[in-house]
């Protein structure tokens, strides 16, 4: 698999980069899976204009298609410039109305493959939820460990305050 070219899986998804035209599907995802309030962290109240500057600004987004249709997306970059500009950091969203088919994890393969064709050395997801539990289970079979616990970190709307996880993996082997 190349970064830059479509990911299939079972010939009924697709991982491509996103077009302004994948907004609106997008920010419907977006959006349901805010409503929920339990994976990430961002608030009903996230506006569309903040959303649009969250996804479309510096770092590039890439969308999953299920039926020719937008059911996922992430977006990947440095995880933060100059001296930590080597380990990558991810966001991944995934339409309620489709979780547990495989996108979640063909858009994690998508773009761990990306970090490492752009060189980057390791992958750091900086707020997973302890309970979002597909989640956690995804990135440990993928080669994630838990490096760090923030307690109660996370006003999950149905459990209150809950832990988050700082989870990480290399890329390639450190010098």
């Amino acid at each position: 698999m190349t970064p830059d070219s479509s990911y299939r899986d079972a010939a009924v998804m697709a991982v491509r980069r996103a077009a302004d035209a994948d907004f609106d599907a997008m920010w419907r995802i977006f959006r349901a899976v805010t409503a929920i309030g339990d994976a990430l962290p961002f608030a009903e109240g996230f506006d569309r204009d903040t959303f649009r500057l969250h996804w479309f600004g510096s770092q590039p987004a890439y969308v999953a298609l299920a039926d020719d249709a937008i059911v996922g997306m992430y977006k990947m970059g440095a995880n933060y410039p100059d001296l930590g500009s080597h380990i990558a950091s991810a966001t991944y969203v995934v339409s309620p109305a489709v979780q547990g088919r495989g996108i979640g994890r063909a858009l994690v393969e998508h773009s761990l493959a990306r970090a490492e064709a752009e060189g980057f050395l390791a992958m750091q997801f900086n707020y997973v939820v302890s309970t979002n539990t597909p989640a956690v289970e995804l990135y440990r079979k993928l080669g994630f460990t838990i490096v760090g616990t923030l307690p109660k970190a996370f006003e999950h709307r149905r459990l209150g305050l809950v832990d988050v996880y700082v989870m990480f993996r290399f890329l390639q082997a450190p010098d």
